[in-house]
């Protein structure tokens, strides 16, 4: 039962993140491409694969921490569904360019965000 709370907990705190941070680049950089949920991918895939390494791999974390962090804050940060949602919208406006640059965006610089993560945390 705590790990279910944990998780909550961690889902709200990630669910407000992921509003304030896409919020904020929208802001910056306007509506005409999906850059909010682009931005919270990509941090949110760093932050899993550096927190993955410092978690599981170098300390003795808590399995309620690991479930608040990895699976409620980030799983609710990162929003794969809306990144599939914006996808489909930009194909339904028949915009194919910008849909298949936001899916080749998303993929490469998630993976490989997470893949710099995983490095900075096994060099520390």
């Amino acid at each position: 039962m705590m790990q279910l709370i944990t998780i909550a907990i961690g889902g709200a705190i990630g669910a407000v993140m992921r509003f304030s941070v896409s919020n904020g680049v929208y802001t910056l950089m306007g509506r005409g491409f999906p850059w909010g949920t682009l931005t919270v991918n990509v941090i949110g895939s760093l932050a899993m694969g550096f927190l993955y390494v410092m978690f599981v791999e170098r300390m003795a974390v808590s399995g309620e921490m690991r479930s608040l962090i990895l699976i409620g804050l980030l799983g609710a940060f990162t929003t794969f569904s809306t990144f599939s949602i914006e996808t489909l919208n930009l194909i339904e406006a028949g915009d194919l360019f910008q849909a298949v640059l936001n899916i080749f965006l998303s993929v490469i610089c998630c993976i490989a965000a997470c893949w710099a993560g995983l490095v900075i945390g096994r060099q520390l």
